[in-house]
């Protein structure tokens, strides 16, 4: 698997923009990248491998920098209404700017490995402004659609032993766009990027998450299922029907000794993750584990030293992190509709008998609040980036005798500073709450449950209703946000359509390119450590559990 070297940027502004400002604090969040900003190009660029100017500063970069792309380094212009004449040996001249617009941008050459699981097109606001070419070998990477026509807005050009770029694209604060910028960095480098394959493995291929997967390897560039290993002949059946052509091996010694499996996602029930997962890394396989990752901090533990000794990948497959109710909340929060944040209440739940399998049985699945807890835990303190201080959890046992999990279990989270969070899952809930309630110093955001059915033609019967779960429908979202004046308004926000995979591929993107985990491991271990906590909690009675701010 590709070890990903240090890359040195060098970003040079003559005045402190804001718009560059994102996608510095992007590049300088990767553990292998090293970001320095000067206002003027210093004398030595020896430490560096890419430059980057930003407006007026190409103009005045001088022959130092010239020198430093012909003996092989990098140089990115990002152009704008101020920049000047642009030195010859970048290949293009900037154009005056036009008028602010919602810009359509696309790849001019579709199989471009810098576009690998990235959108077709990308839907950009800024200013018009076009690059024209003025060197036969100048490489147009991005165009914009203008008047049915292509018009260039990211051009590459080799120049001696080294690489130049111009952009005039100004939504650097897109995070599509800071991917671009990122891996067009490390081509200008002199680290070409190639299109690499990962051999995924699956130990333990339940019904629901082994087959969505396997669509989900199948759907990701640079992933490909290789092999499945489940103790269940059945499963084993139809993971080979569902997969014509994969291995399907007998035991975990088996996949994890296997030759071409460079991933292996750990699907097998919790109270058994630990063990699958240090096999796996023990083996020098890198490693996705179902949530939630652990069942206590003595296991985090062990698996975060076996990680780090064999220097492989290990996350939770946080998949719900590109859910649109929570990408919509998140978003409200950033743009600050209710201010500072310091309550957030969440719940699942309702009256219903808990299901048969191990999820409902404490030995196997850790609990009631390590299901679905394990995501909106998850949520909350990916919501809220303080330390925990203290943690309660109270629990109710009083209708289902048949399993092992309590019917209610309630955690509260208190953070650092003061903020509140709570969850709650209940099976005795013959009413629900919402599932979100935020408040904040300048409003408060609500989310209620959506019950949707649909109906089908029946020939027999005239039609058949189905239900789709209202766990996996977006809820009804408000945002109300108290202006200046005193009035409180409602704002109900768009809530984008759910995108399939996205987990898979910042995976992906994040073992083949090193870019950022959207879900770290770090976050998961906190989350192990909530549940953990508000286990003893409720075994005493409710009492307060002190954390050491993990």
């Amino acid at each position: 698997m590709k070890q990903h070297p240090q890359l040195s940027l060098l970003f040079v502004m003559q005045a402190s923009p804001s718009g560059p400002a994102p996608l510095v604090a992007y590049l300088d969040a990767i553990p292998h990248v090293r970001v320095d900003v000067e206002s003027v190009l210093p004398e030595n660029l020896n430490d560096h491998d890419v430059v980057i100017t930003l407006g007026d500063a190409a103009g005045a970069a001088g022959r130092e920098l010239e020198d430093f792309v012909h003996a092989g380094g990098g140089w990115l212009v990002v152009a704008d209404a101020s920049t000047g004449p642009l030195p010859t040996l970048l290949g293009v001249a900037v154009e005056p700017p036009g008028p602010e617009a919602e810009l359509r941008v696309l790849f001019e050459r579709t199989d471009h490995p810098l576009g690998a699981r990235l959108p077709d097109a990308l839907y950009l606001t800024g200013r018009y402004q076009v690059l024209t070419p003025t060197a036969d070998d100048t490489e147009t990477l991005l165009y914009a659609d203008w008047h049915y026509a292509h018009t260039p807005v990211l051009t590459q050009r080799p120049v001696g032993r080294g690489q130049v770029a111009c952009t005039t694209l100004q939504a650097l604060d897109h995070p599509v766009v800071q991917q671009i910028c990122y891996r067009l960095l490390v081509n200008l480098a002199g680290r070409p990027i190639t299109p690499d394959l990962i051999g995924v493995g699956i130990l333990g291929y339940a019904p629901s998450v082994g087959r969505l997967h396997g669509l989900g390897i199948g759907d990701t560039a640079g992933l490909e299922l290789r092999a499945v290993c489940d103790l269940n002949p059945v499963r084993c059946h139809q993971a080979r029907k569902d997969f014509p052509g994969i291995r399907i091996l007998p035991t975990a010694g088996a996949l994890a000794a296997a030759d071409g499996i460079d991933l292996v996602i750990v699907a097998t029930p919790p109270n058994i993750h630990a063990d699958n997962c240090l096999q796996m890394m023990a083996a020098g396989k890198h490693v996705v584990c179902e949530k939630p990752l652990a069942l206590d901090r003595r296991e985090t533990d062990a698996l975060q030293n076996l990680a780090q000794q064999h220097q492989v990948h290990l996350s939770c497959h946080q998949n719900r992190r590109w859910d649109p109710d929570y990408l919509t909340i998140k978003e409200s929060l950033k743009r600050g509709l209710i201010g500072e944040l310091f309550y957030l209440e969440t719940f699942v739940g309702g009256y219903h008998h808990p299901c048969g399998y191990w999820h409902s049985h404490v030995s196997v699945s850790g609990g009631t609040s390590y299901d679905w807890g394990a995501h909106y835990l998850d949520w909350i303190v990916s919501l809220i980036r303080r330390p925990i201080t203290a943690v309660i959890g109270t629990r109710h046992k009083r209708v289902w005798r048949d399993v092992t999990n309590a019917d209610q279990e309630r955690i509260q989270i208190r953070f650092e500073g003061g903020i509140e969070a709570e969850f709650m899952h209940s099976d005795i809930a013959a009413a629900r709450k919402p599932k979100w309630y935020l408040l904040g110093t300048r409003g408060a955001i609500t989310g209620h449950w959506q019950d949707v059915q649909t109906y089908t033609i029946d020939a027999d019967h005239h039609y058949r209703r189905h239900e789709i779960p209202a766990t996996e429908m977006a809820p009804e979202l408000a945002v109300f946000h108290r202006r200046a004046e005193g009035e409180i308004i409602r704002i109900t926000p768009t809530v984008a359509e759910r995108e399939p995979y996205c987990f898979h591929r910042n995976l992906a993107d994040h073992l083949l390119l090193g870019e950022p985990i959207t879900a770290p491991l770090a976050d998961s271990v906190q989350v192990v450590a909530i549940l953990e906590a508000a286990s003893r909690s409720m075994q005493q009675g409710g009492t307060l559990e002190a954390l050491d701010g993990i």
